[in-house]
C-alpha cells in the first residue's frame, strides 16, 4: 500500500471567459485567504485566449500553488459551450489548451478528465497521452463517461490503464467513499494519489480518517457534539460569504448530508428547509443533537 502524499485543496471551477471579461463574482471565487495550502485553482474553458488570460491572471496574483484544468465536468451548462468533458471529443484541442496553459504558467499545471464522452468515445488514454505531451505535471481521471454522470460504478480499470500509459502522476477519482475504498483503489490501479469530492459532503472527516488509517490503521469516532459544532461553523462561514438568507438556503443541502442516516433526520430536514434565520436553524439543530 502506498503512502499518501500531502493533501491538496482544490477550488470550485473558475470560468476562464468570465475572468477575461472581468466578472467580479468570478474573481470573488478566487479568494483563498486562510485556506490550507497547497491549493489548486481549477479553471475551465475551450477558448485558448481566455484560458491563457486566466492562467496569467492567477499566476500574476500569486493565488495558487497549482493550476488545474477541468476537462471532466459533465454539467449541461458547461458542455453546451464546448467546455469540460466535451473537450474529450477533440484530442487536438485537449493538447493545444494544455500546452498553452503550461507555457504561460509559472506553477505546475494539472488536468482532470473523465473516461470519455460516452461508451462509443472512450478517449481518456489518448487524452492522457496528449496532456502529458503538452507538459502537464499530473492527470486526474474520473472513471465514468460524461453520459454516465455519477450513475453506475466508476471504472477503476481505466485508471490503471492510464497509469500504464503515461509517466506523469495519475490521480484516481470516483466512488472513493470510505478509507477502505481509498486503500483498494490505490492497490488496484497503482495510481499515485486520490481525489475525493462528493464523499466529503456531510463528512469532512473522511480526509482525516484516511490519513489516520494509512498511518496506524485506526479510525477516530466522530461524536455528535463535533458534528453539531462543525455544522454551526459551516453555517457561520456560509453567512459570512453570502449573507444570512442566501447562506441559510445554501446550507440546507449541506445539513441534509450531515444528518444522513441519523434517526429522525428527515423530520429535522423538513423543518430546516422552511427556515431562513440562523438562530432558528441553530435552535432546531441543537435540540435535535441533544435529544439524540
Amino acid at each position: 500500500m502506498k503512502n499518501l502524499i500531502h493533501g491538496l485543496v482544490v477550488t470550485e471551477m473558475i470560468s476562464s471567459k468570465a475572468l477575461l471579461y472581468g466578472d467580479e463574482k468570478t474573481k470573488k471565487l478566487l479568494n483563498v485567504k486562510d485556506e490550507k495550502r497547497p491549493i489548486a485553482v481549477q479553471i475551465f474553458g475551450s477558448d485558448i485566449e481566455a484560458m491563457v488570460y486566466a492562467t496569467k491572471f492567477i499566476n500574476n496574483e500569486k493565488i495558487a500553488d497549482i493550476l488545474d484544468i477541468n476537462m471532466g465536468c459533465p454539467a449541461p451548462k458547461i458542455v453546451k459551450n464546448g467546455d469540460g468533458s466535451k473537450l474529450l471529443l477533440d484530442i487536438d484541442k485537449v493538447y493545444e489548451i494544455t500546452k498553452a496553459v503550461v507555457e504561460n504558467s509559472n506553477i505546475p499545471v494539472t488536468v482532470k478528465i473523465r473516461k470519455g464522452w460516452d461508451s462509443e468515445h472512450i478517449t481518456c488514454v489518448e487524452a492522457a497521452k496528449a496532456i502529458e505531451k503538452a507538459g502537464a505535471s499530473a492527470i486526474t481521471i474520473h472513471g465514468r463517461t460524461r453520459t454516465e454522470y455519477y450513475s453506475g460504478v466508476a471504472d477503476w480499470k481505466i485508471i490503471k490503464k492510464i497509469k500504464e500509459n503515461v509517466k506523469i502522476p495519475v490521480i484516481g477519482n470516483g466512488d472513493i467513499k470510505t478509507v477502505f475504498d481509498a486503500e483498494r483503489i490505490l492497490n488496484e490501479t497503482n495510481c499515485d494519489g486520490i481525489m475525493i469530492s462528493r464523499a466529503s459532503l456531510g463528512n469532512p472527516w473522511i480526509f482525516e480518517h484516511i490519513e489516520e488509517y494509512f498511518s496506524n490503521k485506526t479510525l477516530r469516532k466522530i461524536e455528535n457534539s463535533e458534528i453539531l459544532n462543525t455544522i454551526l461553523q459551516h453555517i457561520n462561514l456560509e453567512i459570512e460569504d453570502k449573507g444570512e438568507i442566501s447562506g441559510i438556503k445554501e446550507m440546507r443541502k449541506h445539513i441534509c448530508y450531515y444528518l444522513k442516516n441519523m434517526k429522525n433526520a428527515s423530520e429535522v430536514r423538513n423543518i430546516i428547509n422552511h427556515l431562513e434565520k440562523r438562530d432558528e436553524v441553530e435552535k432546531v439543530l441543537k435540540e435535535f443533537f441533544i435529544s439524540d
